[in-house]
C-alpha cells in the first residue's frame, strides 16, 4: 500500500497555486469586500427595475447614508420576448432579457473607479390561469433584476484595489 495520495497532493498544488498568484480573500482585512460595505449610496431608483436591483446592492452591501465614500449610478433595461409557440399562435413561454450599465463613483473626487455594463435573462411559462402568468412573470422579473445586481457587485468586489 502507498502512502501517496494523489488527491491529496493535487489539494496542495492547487493550494499552491492559489497563493502563487495573489489571491486574497474578498473579505479578508483590506479586502474589496470590507472597503464596499456601508460604503455606497445607490442613486434613487426611477422605475421598477431599478428598484429591484438597488434593493439587492443594499442587501449585499449594506445600506450607506449621505456620507459614503462610492455612489453607485444604475441604468436598467429590461424587455420581454416570446419564446414558444402552441398550435394556436398562442405564447406559451416568454424570456425576460434585461441589461444594467452601472458606475462606481468616488463621491470625494467625482471620479469614475469602475463601470461596466452587465446582461442575463430568464424566463416564465404562460399556460397557466391570467393570475398565475402575472405572479410568474412578476417573478421571472425580480430574478432577472437580482441576477443583474449579483453579477454587478461580483464585478465591484472583484475590481482591483479601489482606495
Amino acid at each position: 500500500m502507498s502512502l501517496f495520495d494523489p488527491r491529496a497532493f493535487l489539494a496542495a498544488l492547487a493550494l499552491l497555486a492559489l497563493t502563487a498568484c495573489g489571491f486574497a480573500p474578498v473579505y479578508g482585512p483590506g479586502g474589496a469586500g470590507t472597503q464596499l460595505q456601508n460604503a455606497v449610496v445607490v442613486q434613487a431608483p426611477e422605475t421598477r427595475d431599478a428598484f429591484l436591483v438597488t434593493r439587492r446592492v443594499e442587501e449585499r452591501l449594506g445600506r450607506a447614508g449621505s456620507a459614503a465614500r462610492y455612489a453607485l449610478d444604475l441604468s436598467v433595461t429590461s424587455s420581454e420576448q416570446g419564446l414558444a409557440v402552441d398550435s394556436q399562435g398562442n405564447i406559451t413561454r416568454y424570456n425576460l432579457l434585461g441589461q444594467a450599465q452601472f458606475a462606481l463613483r468616488d463621491t470625494g473626487t467625482g471620479q469614475t473607479v469602475m463601470s461596466g455594463t452587465v446582461d442575463n435573462f430568464t424566463g416564465y411559462s404562460a399556460t397557466g390561469s391570467t393570475v398565475a402568468t402575472l405572479a410568474a412573470a412578476r417573478d421571472a422579473q425580480e430574478r432577472l433584476m437580482t441576477i443583474l445586481a449579483d453579477q454587478i457587485i461580483a464585478r465591484l468586489l472583484g475590481s482591483a484595489d479601489l482606495t
